[in-house]
């Protein structure tokens, strides 16, 4: 956790600086990325909310993206991974919006993916989606990488 809290704090610092405000949502970092920027204090002043979309009813719930809403998209792929961050942006009026989408392991998911599979997203006034495959089915590792490459991915987007 130090080390996503170390990334969390750069962060938290060009967003203070900026005066922008993020909301997150995730699935397989279970709350890590939340987690990690709220645990930077001062975190009031850029973080909106946060939500841990992990299954087909919380996306329903949590994130007001219908079944319809869901055509031509699949879970833990780049498509989707843009609609969550999206949404997040645009459902909390923040300034960006952070997505992860994926499957931590052991075992893949049902889509085909392998165990280490992640597909992140940033929306904001500058946008960018990857994919990370760490080849690895350590649940946990797993969860602490996908969560580092997201708040890494944003801080790229932050300093660039």
């Amino acid at each position: 956790m130090k080390e996503l809290v170390s990334i969390a704090e750069q962060v938290a610092a060009q967003l203070i600086a900026r005066k922008q405000t993020i909301a997150v949502a995730e699935s397989s970092t279970g709350g890590l990325i939340s987690a990690s920027l709220l645990a930077v204090p001062g975190a009031s002043a850029y973080y909106l909310g946060g939500a841990v979309v992990y299954t087909r009813d919380a996306r329903r719930v949590l994130m007001d993206i219908s079944d319809e809403g869901m055509k031509g998209f699949r879970s833990s792929s780049e498509p989707y991974a843009q609609l969550l961050a999206d949404q997040m942006r645009s459902r909390f009026n923040a300034d960006w919006g952070l997505s992860e989408t994926g499957a931590a392991g052991p075992t893949g998911n049902r889509y085909g993916d392998a165990a280490g599979h992640s597909c992140m997203a940033v929306s904001g006034p500058v946008t960018e989606v990857m994919t990370l495959e760490t080849g690895s089915s350590d649940r946990l590792a797993n969860m602490q990488v996908f969560a580092a490459t997201a708040l890494k991915l944003l801080l790229r987007k932050l300093e660039g």
